[in-house]
Parts: C-alpha cells; sequence; structure tokens
C-alpha cells in the first residue's frame, strides 16, 4: 500500500509540466570577485572566507561560474531550510495544533516530547506527505525552461540567480499562490531593498544553520553545548535517520 501510494504521487508530477509560450531567459553569472565583494556586505569583519578554496574547485570538470553558482545555491538552500528548522523547533516545542492529526481521530504528538520526538511519534503516512511535498518542491526548482517555455528559471549553474524559485503560473494544473510572496506584498519592492533582504536571508541563514545543529548536538551528546544545557532534553533516537523509527534495520 505504501508503495502504491509512493507512485502515485510520483507520477502526478507530471501534471506540473511548464507551459510553452516564448519567453527568453536572461543570464548572469557570478565571478569570485563578486564573492568577495558579497562577502565585504554579509560580514564586514570576517569578509571573503573560503580555507578550502572551494570557489576555484572546478566541481565536476566544470568552469567557476558552474561552481560558484552551485555553492550559492547550497548555501541559500540550506539556510533556508535551518531557519524552518529552527522556527519549527522552537514553536513545536510549546504548542501544536488542536485538531486531530489523522482521520481516526489521533491527536498531534504532545509538546511533552522534543522535537525528534515528536516526529518519531508521527504516522509513516504524514512523514512521507512531508517528504513527497519537499522532494517536489526541489524537482520543480530545478526545471529549466525548454525553447519557447516560460516556466522554470535559467538554471543557476548556468547563469541564474541563485535562490531564486520560480513561480506555478505557467503550469497547467491551477495553483492559487506562489510559494515565494504568495499574497504579491513584495511585487513593488525596489532593487535596493530586494539586495538588503537578501543579504540579511543569507545572514539569518547562517545563524539559523548554526542554532538548529546547537539543538541538535545538545540533545543527542548532553553537555556538547552548554549554553543549552537543561534547556533542550536528551534524545536518544537518530536524527540523522528519519524512518528509523518505522522500519526496523
Amino acid at each position: 500500500m505504501k508503495l502504491t501510494i509512493l507512485a502515485s504521487l510520483l507520477a502526478s508530477v507530471a501534471a506540473f509540466a511548464p507551459a510553452s509560450t516564448g519567453r527568453v531567459s536572461s543570464q548572469v553569472s557570478e565571478t569570485k570577485g563578486d564573492l568577495q565583494d558579497l562577502a565585504g556586505k554579509l560580514n564586514p569583519v570576517v569578509k571573503y572566507f573560503d580555507p578550502l578554496e572551494l570557489a576555484d574547485s572546478y566541481m565536476w570538470g566544470q568552469d567557476q561560474a558552474f561552481t560558484i553558482g552551485f555553492l550559492r545555491q547550497a548555501e541559500i538552500k540550506h539556510g533556508r531550510v535551518a531557519m524552518a528548522a529552527f522556527v519549527g523547533y522552537c514553536v513545536q516545542s510549546n504548542f501544536h495544533f488542536p485538531w486531530a492529526q489523522t482521520l481516526d481521530g489521533k491527536p498531534f504528538p504532545s509538546i511533552d516530547l522534543s522535537p525528534p520526538e515528536q516526529w518519531d511519534a508521527m504516522p509513516f503516512g504524514a512523514k512521507l506527505q512531508i517528504i513527497l511535498f519537499i522532494g517536489f518542491l526541489e524537482f520543480y526548482s530545478e526545471l529549466t525552461p525548454g525553447p519557447g517555455s516560460e516556466a522554470g528559471l535559467q538554471h543557476y549553474t548556468k547563469g541564474g540567480q541563485p535562490g531564486k524559485f520560480p513561480t506555478f503560473d505557467a503550469i497547467p494544473h491551477p495553483v492559487p499562490f506562489n510559494l515565494y510572496d504568495p499574497f504579491g506584498f513584495n511585487k513593488n519592492m525596489n532593487d535596493e531593498t530586494k539586495e538588503r533582504r537578501l543579504r540579511a536571508e543569507i545572514n539569518n541563514g547562517r545563524l539559523a544553520q548554526l542554532g538548529i545543529i546547537a539543538f541538535l548536538s545538545e540533545q543527542t551528546i548532553p553537555g556538547s553545548v552548554p549554553a543549552l544545557g537543561g534547556i533542550v532534553s536528551p534524545y536518544g533516537g537518530e536524527v540523522m535517520a528519519p524512518f528509523s523509527a518505522d522500519f526496523a534495520m
């Protein structure tokens, strides 16, 4: 049954194939000099910091523009995930939805459990829905426009803007809201404000990555983050194995 559900959900992704119109995407490739300039704006004290020289690594035999686009996208994406995780950790430690989680009336896991324990206590089907939804967003974000297509964006390793998520406007299946700015509040924002907020997003994402890993480190290795001692409870599960509570290894 689980495999049947998984197959049907994956097959439904075809319904989100982009429609063809006729718009051409522009390309903007970043250089190492651009990274150094951005780093000075993000943190005037540390500035450019690349001890492993990743920007010069020419990943998979590609050029530097490809490598920088990949690294920029990776940092922005990890920062966004970490911000969602950090906020979610704080919220679900103190609150859960009052209605039933499942059709048979089972409630959401209690706040007496820590967030990793709450995840373990969730039904497998609920976990699967979350993972598949995230997988769809990842798949859709990687779509690049074909000839004459309006949907998708120029890929971030080929001159596209790192971190920019495509709209759902051109897909055949109607979607009422876009992932970014669903209510259109920022459509008239000037370029200077956009750049400032994008820099703030990167800095907040970096801080959130430190924050969520600190929570999980203290839970799995008590005493590893003294500042969180007594704030987060120990966790004996596997934070890197999200389905360990559902399947015996």
